[in-house]
């Protein structure tokens, strides 16, 4: 059953009513009522193309809340629908070889259209269990640990990283601070800028914070049409700056958190295009769509230099610094 957010109520008004008629008409043509049933598919014709146009016309024109609500929408294509779909031969690997494992954080190494890679990414799950065993995808310190243990061996076989963000921040709980969260993240980050082999980061879901920079500090930063990257979530940023978390949707549109106002600033490198409706309509697509641009980006950094790797993601991220000021 699908799932509709509070700004597609027309959608799935008409949707519904294009659904009854598909059992009125499935009903009727079991009874052979012919002249019924062709003014039924006409009627059915017709509430669809209205429902297309909607959902058109709706999603031309999301609000900055809108699209985090998107974003964060339960069906949407999680991390591992990416690596299921578009890496072969993957091979999952755990545990930061310091405390434990962490399941927010997956990783291991797999082949992308022939090449060998290493993958990292941010998994929510999907069902109320996995959801609780990865945590809603907030990473703790021994996630981002294990981040950089695979990053490292990354740079030793010289395999290029794709990592997938979607998370709404590292973990904030009292456990996770006393393990050195901070400093985790901070060692993460600075993993990501000392690489010689090429990084390249999509955003399918939520950026949230430095729990996504740690594994995002890439060569390309690209972003799904309907992702969001920000600081702060924004509940979290209308409790600091006016103390009520009910200002979400005021700090979500002051904050410029999508993927077209990131792109209008040059924090990112490029938006992939979602369906018609989001990537939660058509994962299928999104997925092979996705994959052809990262193929592309990675294609462009393979004629570079080894050092001319790192330096030029360094630079991106010194730019951001200048251009903002």
């Amino acid at each position: 059953m699908r799932t509709y957010l509070d700004f597609e109520k027309k959608i799935a008004e008409l949707e519904s009513k294009v659904s009854e008629l598909k059992s009125i008409a499935g009903a009727e043509a079991d009874e052979d009522e012919t002249t019924s049933a062709v003014s039924i598919d006409d009627e059915i014709r017709t509430l669809e193309e209205k429902a297309r146009k909607a959902l058109s016309d709706t999603y031309s024109n999301l609000t900055p809340w809108q699209k985090c609500q998107v974003a964060r929408h339960p069906d949407r294509p999680h991390c591992m629908a990416y690596v299921n779909a578009m890496i072969t031969d993957f091979v999952p690997l755990a545990g930061d070889r310091y405390y434990s494992d962490d399941d927010a954080i997956v990783g291991g190494i797999g082949r992308f259209r022939g090449r060998s890679v290493v993958i990292l990414g941010h998994e929510k799950g999907n069902t109320t269990e996995s959801r609780i065993k990865h945590n809603f995808g907030m990473a703790r310190p021994e996630g981002y640990r294990k981040a950089v243990r695979l990053m490292e061996m990354a740079e030793r076989f010289q395999m290029p990283i794709i990592t997938f963000i979607d998370t709404a921040g590292a973990f904030p709980g009292v456990g996770a601070e006393e393990r050195g969260q901070a400093e985790a993240i901070a060692r993460s980050t600075d993993k990501c800028l000392s690489l010689t082999v090429p990084i390249i980061t999509l955003v399918i879901g939520e950026g949230g914070s430095g729990g996504a920079l740690a594994i995002a500090t890439a060569n390309k930063v690209l972003m799904l049409e309907h992702s969001i990257y920000t600081v702060a979530s924004p509940e979290a940023a209308a409790s600091i700056l006016w103390h009520d978390s009910t200002r979400a949707k005021d700090a979500a549109t002051n904050m410029r958190i999508t993927a077209q106002d990131l792109d209008e600033l040059g924090i990112i490198d490029g938006i992939i295009t979602e369906p018609i409706g989001g990537a939660h309509r058509n994962p299928e697509t999104m997925i092979n769509h996705a994959a052809n641009v990262i193929e592309k980006r990675l294609t462009d950094l393979e004629d570079m230099a080894p050092a001319e790797i790192r330096r030029q993601r360094q630079q991106k991220f010194l730019d951001i610094g200048k251009s903002l000021h």
